[in-house]
């Protein structure tokens, strides 16, 4: 338990669920790092700020207004995802928040934390303020390092594997 969390204390209904200092439940996030070789701090920010930079990497069918204040539109077959833009720090952060799609997302939120060691740039992702670890969570952060696999593909090579040309998982999809 961190510091933040008292000890033995568990959320009503929730099972064993950590409760925080102020009484709410402790919230889980998704966390994955991955190295981009050979790329600019600037490619990769304009691939995760950009229509047609999320569209090579995440789904191909993607719209919105990628600034702050906008809202993103992702879209997966029948479902999507819409996604508020809160921070963009070029070729240093990205922050989105969760406004529509699977009931788990609404509220969660989205960051990427850019830097460049040598000849990589490095991807610090994380989708956080997950109420709790259900396995649809387990599916999304499998499904966040396909996608970032994905991302690395479109730029190394120029060629990412956006849905509905990703990898399936499971019958979910």
């Amino acid at each position: 338990m961190d510091a933040r969390t008292i000890e033995g204390a568990v959320a009503p209904g929730k099972g064993r669920q950590p409760l925080t200092l102020e009484g709410e439940p402790r919230r889980v996030d998704i966390l994955h790092k991955v190295g981009i070789k050979s790329s600019s701090l600037d490619d990769v920010y304009k691939a995760l700020t950009t229509i047609e930079g999320l569209s090579g990497w995440w789904t191909d069918n993607t719209q919105g207004e990628s600034k702050v204040g906008g809202v993103i539109q992702f879209r997966f077959g029948a479902g999507g995802i819409d996604m508020k833009v809160l921070e963009l720090h070029p070729a240093k952060r990205v922050l989105w928040q969760v406004v529509d799609g699977p009931e788990e997302w609404i509220g969660t939120k989205v960051s990427w934390e850019l830097k460049q060691e040598g000849d990589w740039t490095i991807v610090l992702f994380k989708h956080q303020g997950w109420k709790e670890p259900v396995e649809f969570m387990h599916h999304c952060s499998t499904k966040w390092g396909v996608f970032l696999l994905s991302l690395k593909s479109l730029l190394e090579t120029g060629k990412g594997a956006p849905a509905p040309n990703d990898i399936k998982l499971d019958s979910w999809e």
